[in-house]
């Protein structure tokens, strides 16, 4: 497998730490507002990367923090009059609430930054006693961005040119302009901790590479985040790894791409900011991780309400090739399974296979992986209508599970045929149009389609009308296939 590593600029092949093994973290967000689609994005694409990476039978260890302690934090908090930490978890609570709608698995470890305090304050400790850290009379600790030798490594930067252009905040107590906060004395009014240089609480900076290192150990496999976190960041947070702990951090970093709403940048100036609750009301989940997955990651994700529409139709008809798949398998009498066409049928779907396969080993490019997915959709349906009954089942089987499978590797769930019990009312429409005498959905089903058969046989069209008027009726639809004639619910009313 081939990841590119922001590091290095270059697809690296993925060589875990440990055999069979996978550590990944990926920054999660500061909890002071609803997230945005962007973020889902930033979200939805390392939660592919994690499935995927199981798929290919890595054991995956996957963490992600709550940033619950925040200048935006307590800010957002003063102006609705509550406490940080009341918004914090009403914040916290609202994304998790909305990674599950989205299908996100949830981490195996969820670390919050106020209840790490501890790990963060040792880190720190142990970066003042190596000379990388230094605190100042006010209470403040300050990182020695020139005291790390590999400071600019994750980003490419160089410290020498940083103050060029740089907008940085004057501050007479730091001894260079472009050191950093790794502890911030105490406001009035602010949450803090007890910590050597007084009350205070920890630097943005400083969270992530306390938990990364308390829970994963470093380095890890991945470390992941939108590309808006290289820089300061996650350089930050690889300069005090390395030096706290003589080590890389990570040795892969990995970056989505930004998100872009019509062709133009998202903000609530330009009135195209959505949040994902927003989106996720409106649209199914599994409608916008197929726009999402449809981009590669590290590529700029164009988002638009009318690519979501053709997202709806795309899986309803992915829905549909794998139900008619399976029941065309239940109805074949399976004489075609030694011709050609069943035989060209096999082959695609290990194409598809191979495609998909090949697409996610090449740094997860998912838009490649669609489209060996939706090759194998058209040939399945191409066959169906050339086989009709004599279609060959085991074939017909193997690829309605492989496009489930496949879909399902990038959480796209909705797709597998689903066994939705047909209404009752069936029954009671077959005893007033055909004369059934029976109790059973599959037996009425049996008998208004032999009945609708032998209305159109005689050319009783208004019969045959009025059975398919009162199927519809109950939100069914009549379909005649190659393979025969079937009762089914209507696209959409699922």
């Amino acid at each position: 497998m081939l990841v590119y590593n922001t590091q290095t600029h270059r697809k690296e092949e993925l060589v875990p730490v440990e055999p069979g093994h996978i550590s990944m973290y990926v920054c999660g967000p500061t909890v002071y507002d609803q997230i945005h689609i962007g973020n889902g994005r930033t979200f939805l694409a390392f939660d592919v990367i994690r499935r995927y990476l199981v798929y290919k039978g890595y054991q995956v260890r996957f963490a992600q923090n709550l940033t619950d302690v925040d200048d935006k934090i307590i800010q957002r908090a003063n102006e609705e009059g509550v406490t940080a930490a009341e918004l914090a978890r009403t914040y916290s609570d609202a994304f998790i609430e909305q990674m599950g709608r989205l299908n996100v698995l949830a981490p195996d470890i969820r670390p919050r930054a106020t209840q790490e305090i501890d790990a963060m304050v040792s880190m720190i400790s142990g970066l003042i006693d190596q000379g990388n850290a230094y605190a100042v009379p006010s209470g403040d600790v300050y990182f020695s961005v020139r005291s790390c030798e590999t400071y600019g490594r994750v980003s490419g930067r160089n410290v020498d040119e940083l103050l060029v252009g740089a907008r940085i905040e004057e501050n007479s107590d730091k001894r260079d302009p472009l050191d950093f906060a790794l502890w911030k004395a105490a406001k009035p009014g602010e949450p803090s901790w007890e910590s050597p240089w007084g009350e205070g609480r920890p630097g943005w900076h400083t969270e992530c590479a306390a938990m990364v290192h308390r829970y994963l150990g470093t380095p890890i496999d991945i470390h992941g985040g939108g590309s808006d976190l290289v820089f300061p960041h996650h350089e930050n947070e690889s300069a005090q790894a390395c030096c706290r702990w003589h080590e890389p951090l990570a040795n892969l970093w990995m970056h989505t791409g930004m998100l872009r709403v019509d062709g133009e940048k998202m903000s609530k100036s330009l009135g195209n900011f959505h949040t994902l609750k927003e989106v996720l009301d409106r649209y199914p989940a599994d409608a916008v991780r197929l726009l999402m997955l449809q981009t590669h990651y590290r590529s700029s994700l164009d988002f638009s309400f009318e690519r979501l529409d053709g997202c709806v139709g795309a899986l309803e008809r992915l829905r549909t090739t794998a139900r008619n798949l399976r029941w065309a398998a239940e109805n074949s009498d399976g004489s075609s399974c030694g011709g050609d066409a069943a035989q060209a049928l096999s082959d695609a779907i290990d194409a598809a296979r191979d495609g998909f396969t090949s697409a996610m080993d090449d740094d997860f490019n998912t838009s490649s992986a669609l489209a060996a997915v939706f090759s194998l959709a058209n040939q399945a349906n191409a066959y169906l209508d050339a086989a009709g009954a004599g279609a060959c089942t085991s074939t017909l089987l193997r690829a309605s599970d492989t496009l489930v499978e496949l879909l399902e590797v990038l959480g796209l769930e909705s797709v597998r045929p689903q066994a939705d019990p047909l209404p009752a009312g069936l029954v009671d429409v077959a005893r007033d149009l055909v004369g059934f005498d029976g109790d059973d959905v599959d037996g009425a089903v049996a008998a208004l389609v032999d009945a609708r058969a032998a209305a159109r046989a005689a050319k009783d069209w208004a019969r045959a009308d009025a059975i398919r008027d009162a199927v519809s009726d109950l939100g069914l639809v009549v379909e005649d296939t190659q393979a025969g004639t079937r009762i089914t619910r209507q696209e959409g009313g699922r």
